[in-house]
C-alpha cells in the first residue's frame, strides 16, 4: 500500500540494486500462481525471505502502482480515419473508465488527444494496456501526464 506521507521517486531498472529486481520477481512469480509460498519465490530468485519481507512492500513496478487510480494518457496520432476509435475500443475492452477525451484538430497529419481513464475495474494492467494501444497503426507516441489517487 502507498503511503500518503512518504516520497516516491521513479528510478530507471538498471540503477536499482540487484534485490530489489528479485523482490519484484519473487512477487510476480506469486501473483501469477508459478509458485505457491513465499520460500518457494526466494529460492527461484535467490534472496532471503528476510529480504523479501524487507522490501515487499516498499518496491513496485510503476504500473503496478497505476491500480485504483485516474491515469491521463497523451497520445501524438497520425490523421487516420477511425484511429481514435480503435485506441477507445481497447480502453474500453479493458474495462477501464474513460472519463474525459481531448482531441486538438490535425496539423500536418498529427493529431494530438488526451484521454483520462478510470483504472480500478480493469482487467489488464495499464503496461499492457499502453502496449496494445501502441501496436494499433498510426500512434507515434504514448505518454502518462499524471496519476491521481480518487
Amino acid at each position: 500500500m502507498l503511503k500518503k506521507d512518504a516520497t516516491y521517486y521513479i528510478v530507471e531498472e538498471s540503477v536499482l540494486p540487484e534485490v530489489f529486481l528479485k523482490v519484484i520477481k519473487a512477487k510476480e512469480l506469486l501473483e501469477k500462481g508459478e509458485v505457491k509460498a513465499v520460500n518457494e519465490a526466494v529460492r527461484l530468485v535467490g534472496i532471503s525471505r528476510s529480504a523479501f519481507y524487507k522490501y515487499k512492500d516498499c518496491i513496485f513496478p510503476f504500473f503496478e502502482s497505476s491500480r485504483g487510480k485516474i491515469i491521463t494518457l497523451a497520445f501524438v496520432l497520425q490523421d487516420i480515419p477511425g484511429i481514435l476509435s480503435k485506441i477507445l475500443n481497447i480502453i474500453s475492452d479493458t474495462n477501464a473508465n474513460i472519463l474525459t477525451i481531448n482531441q486538438n484538430i490535425p496539423l500536418g497529419g498529427i493529431a494530438t488527444v488526451t484521454i483520462s481513464i478510470r483504472t480500478s475495474d480493469m482487467t489488464k494492467s495499464v503496461k499492457e494496456l499502453i502496449q496494445e494501444i501502441e501496436r494499433v497503426d498510426g500512434v507515434k507516441k504514448i505518454e502518462i501526464l499524471g496519476r491521481e489517487e480518487y
